[in-house]
């Protein structure tokens, strides 16, 4: 093992122990390309960065560019660069994304660049009996799981990522793929949902009826949070499968994010209050 590829592990185990999101890129094929060879792994970090070395400046920034992209959607990519004189010789491929490579050393690179994410966090505000079922099933499938609760609740949540005294939510470095949950179930409800609804996290759920989240909305509006802000809430929090009991709702709630993560959920959102019928207000 050479030092450059001590540097690359060492700097993948890095990002990965400080949950940040990298793209590991290996050089799969190579056409009259002399300075990089098959098998050649370069590191490209979330700002851009690199470590290790893929050739031309032009394959490199190419590099870049579908990095990122696959940073951004969570998706591995093959890429073809190829000098602009012999771009036209090229059927498209499909799968392969074609890149022109304006710099005088031309040849051809071809490239498997793989997004390395970080785990999806989940923020959870409360210490509830449904808080701390959705704090262990989410760590069970692998989600970084924060808890925001009083300081006399942290003991409830010795196995969690990382504890929050109170509800000031203004140090979490938050990620696009954070999800939020209250879970407070009548403790300290307006506070909570309040501090929930001020992060920037597209998903905000709450575990509620329909009518304890309408009540909850209309003091937030008289205490001057945006209606935008509370239009994102979600309540009831979670998917309609007649779940009964902390551990389904939990379950319940899981499965939205994943739909939400995955993208289904994107593509067709609907109103909070249509993601559940009226029977599920008592169990909330």
């Amino acid at each position: 093992m050479t030092g450059q590829d001590d540097d690359m592990f060492t700097c993948m185990k890095q990002l990965k122990d400080d949950e940040q999101p990298f793209a590991l890129v290996t050089v799969v094929r190579t056409e009259d390309a002399t300075s990089v060879k098959a098998g050649t792994k370069v590191v490209v970090r979330g700002d851009g960065t690199m470590i290790g070395w893929v050739g031309s400046g032009c394959a490199a920034a190419a590099v870049r560019k579908a990095a990122a992209q696959a940073l951004l959607d969570g998706q591995p990519r093959m890429i073809r660069v190829r000098p602009a004189a012999r771009a036209d010789e090229d059927a498209v491929i499909p799968g392969i994304e074609a890149h022109t490579n304006h710099c005088p050393s031309g040849g051809t690179v071809e490239l498997f660049v793989e997004p390395v994410l970080p785990r999806p966090e989940i923020v959870i505000l409360g210490a509830s009996p449904t808080a701390r079922a959705l704090g262990d099933l989410a760590r069970r499938i692998g989600y970084a799981v924060t808890v925001a609760a009083l300081a006399e609740d942290h003991a409830d949540f010795a196995d969690v990522d990382r504890l929050v005294e109170g509800f000031d939510l203004s140090k979490i470095a938050w990620r696009r793929d954070a999800y939020v949950v209250v879970a407070t179930q009548g403790k300290r409800d307006r506070d909570a949902l309040k501090a929930a609804l001020a992060t920037p996290a597209a998903y905000v759920a709450m575990v509620a009826s329909r009518r304890k989240a309408a009540v909850l909305k209309q003091t937030l509006i008289e205490a001057g949070v945006p209606a935008e802000a509370l239009a994102r809430l979600r309540a009831p929090a979670g998917i309609d499968i007649a779940a009964v009991g902390p551990a389904e709702i939990a379950l319940s709630i899981l499965a939205e994010i994943i739909r939400e993560r995955h993208g289904e959920g994107r593509a067709a959102r609907v109103a909070p209050e249509k993601h559940s019928r009226e029977g599920r207000d008592a169990r909330h």
